[in-house]
């Protein structure tokens, strides 16, 4: 069974990730240092603290070159090199030694946090079996995954691992999706269920029809968008990167004008340690890279960093209906036919139009109609309409089957529409033959039993929350009062969802959109963040910046949170570098601190901020 990490699990990752060459960075940090400390005690010579100092600046001499010869970037370890030198030469031995272990402390913090968020982004989504059992001719044989077709039938037992995205055609088992959704309640499956590579059958044995394979498996997907989050660089990771390549340049001319007027060269020192801008450049990539594992490990795909300070700043919660605030699985609820036909003929008609329908509401039509025994005759031609309806040709007949409006377009006179029953939050769907209104459909839907709850929640911590629905303004106005969003609009097409979108945007507003993915795309792409609750449907992951690979809305809380604790850790250490700094030297500039001392004061500082920046990560182990 898929778990969070235990404590075993996460020292075994530790030692994954301690390499012969970060041992040897570790050896040289604690080398330098204790050389340093005995060279304070008088216990070494001089050219024994100079030899190790050099030891030291080796890799940041290194790296530093690499950065300006490539990018033509001057960073911190040039900026450390210079403030290392600068220090040697004016004698101040213990602080040029000091200075250069702290930074060297500090990258090695800072990368071994990046690298265990990245290794538990791994982790957490577990791994794909590289074999399968597969029936072939009768025969069972094991066979490697990259000689698996579209098609093969795999066989899994229970304590196994599903290698491939596929259909279950035999057996019953249940499945823990944990690796996947975050969801560690096991999902019963049974035959025409869907099952994706990385989850794991506790109980039972499927038989399961391929139908993705490698690259495309949703389990590979997902670790190609985490693994690729990090590119997306969130404006305020961009700006921490820029003011660290801009500050340093600054710096030095700063630092050549206070050595032209006072020619005192242990305040250059001093002031070279306050004013390293090493805080900003490794403590701001690693709040950002914990942010998103901690995310992932609650079954939440966040594109990037980008996405997340867009999140910290939404003040409004947009919701489509069908799919998100309620189950996605409505129930034909009555059938009418004010012409005279009967019941059974206006449901048929429907569903044959309906037939390969992946909306909500033909689905839930086709069914009804297998339900009462109607055979479905296929069709020629099929038109959808999205938000309005289908119309399809059967057997010579023009059949249209949606909306008032699509009647209308099509010049159909509707008879006047009665409802079936006194259910609240009811859909109805017209329908027409040859130009003929035949009757009407109606469907209701059940709310998620935890979609007011995360209303509600919403509103307590100041979102403005909207419904934006295809459904008619009635039924719209209904979900809106039992769900208790502040504003519920109904009838909309998806393009005046997007305009809704546009328009509050134009207001000023920070605007989450949230929906399934399936028939709201373009206002999920438009909203300042697209939320999708599509369960890992690839227009959910293509067209969304965050997915919520489970229906579970409180989950949706859940990443507000993390963006705005992302933020506020941040805006903290961004801070707090400042306040340090320019307290360091100010007192410098009054003489009031030597160098050794300032140098203890800022290790204790940048190693506190990037601890501070490692907490999300160590969160997200919980």
């Amino acid at each position: 069974m898929t778990q969070p990490a235990s404590p075993s699990h996460t020292q075994t990752s530790l030692r994954a990730l301690m390499t012969r060459e970060r041992w040897m960075e570790i050896v040289r940090i604690l080398l330098v240092g204790v050389i340093t400390v005995l060279y304070w005690q008088h216990l070494l010579p001089l050219g024994v603290l100079l030899a190790a100092v050099a030891a030291g600046l080796y890799p940041l001499v290194k790296t530093g070159l690499l950065d300006l010869v490539h990018e033509h970037k001057i960073g911190t370890e040039i900026f450390v090199t210079v403030a290392t030198s600068i220090a040697v030469v004016s004698g101040e031995y213990v602080a040029a030694a000091v200075l250069m272990d702290i930074i060297l402390i500090a990258e090695c913090i800072a990368d071994l946090n990046t690298d265990r968020a990245r290794a538990s982004i791994k982790a957490l989504i577990g791994s794909v079996p590289q074999v399968a059992l597969v029936r072939q001719n009768g025969l069972e044989r094991l066979v490697p995954i990259a000689e698996l077709h579209v098609g093969d039938v795999v066989l899994v037992r229970g304590g196994e691992k599903i290698p491939v995205d596929g259909t279950v055609i035999g057996g019953q088992g249940t499945v823990n999706e944990a690796a996947i959704s975050g969801e560690s309640v096991p999902l019963d499956k049974g035959v025409h269920a869907s099952v994706l590579a990385g989850t794991l059958v506790e109980v039972g044995a499927l038989d399961i029809r391929t139908d993705k394979l490698g690259q495309d498996t949703m389990f590979a997907r997902i670790i190609a968008l985490v693994e690729s989050a990090e590119e997306e660089q969130a404006p305020v990771q961009k700006l921490a990167d820029q003011v660290a390549a801009w500050l340093i340049p600054v710096v030095f001319l700063f630092l050549l004008g206070v050595y032209l007027i006072t020619r005192d060269v242990r305040k250059i020192v001093t002031l070279l340690i306050f004013t390293s801008p090493a805080e900003l450049g490794l403590a701001t990539p690693l709040v950002m890279i914990a942010a998103i594992a901690r995310a992932a490990t609650h079954g939440i795909l966040v594109k990037g960093g980008v996405y997340l300070e867009a999140l910290a700043r939404v003040d409004t919660v947009v919701f489509d209906k069908t799919g998100t605030l309620t189950l996605g699985i409505p129930k034909v609820t009555g059938v009418v036919a004010p012409t005279g036909t009967g019941e059974l003929e206006v449901l048929e008609a429907a569903a044959i139009a309906e037939q390969h329908s992946e909306h909500p509401l033909g689905e839930a039509i086709v069914r009804a109609a297998r339900e009462r025994g109607i055979i479905l005759r296929p069709y020629s031609q099929v038109r959808t309409l999205p938000g309005k309806g289908v119309v399809c040709t059967e057997d010579g007949d023009r059949i249209v089957v949606g909306t008032p409006a699509l009647l209308a377009d099509e010049g159909i006179a509707a008879a006047s529409i009665r409802r079936t029953s006194n259910g609240a939050g009811e859909t109805t769907v017209l329908v027409a033959r040859n130009g003929e209104f035949l009757g009407q459909v109606t469907l209701a839907d059940e709310l998620r039993s935890e979609s007011r709850e995360a209303v509600a929640a919403l509103k307590e911590h100041g979102y403005d929350t909207i419904l934006l629905t295809g459904d008619t303004p009635a039924t719209a106005a209904e979900f809106g009062r039992r769900l208790g969003v502040r504003e519920a609009t109904g009838g909309l097409l998806p393009e005046q969802k997007l305009d809704k979108i546009r328009t509050l945007m134009r207001e000023g507003r920070k605007v989450a959109m949230v929906g399934d993915g399936v028939n709201d795309a373009p206002a999920l792409v438009e909203a300042t963040v697209g939320v999708a609750m599509g369960q890992g449907t690839d227009i959910a992951l293509e067209s969304a910046d965050v997915t919520l690979m489970t229906s579970d809305l409180t989950r949706l809380l859940e990443v507000l949170g993390i963006s705005k604790r992302c933020y506020r850790v941040i805006m903290f250490n961004f801070w707090g570098t400042i306040l340090v700094d320019t307290s360091g030297i100010v007192l410098a500039f009054l003489g009031m601190l030597a160098p050794i001392v300032a140098a203890l004061i800022h290790v204790i500082s940048e190693l506190a901020f990037i601890l501070n920046s490692a907490r999300l990560f160590r969160e997200s182990k919980r």
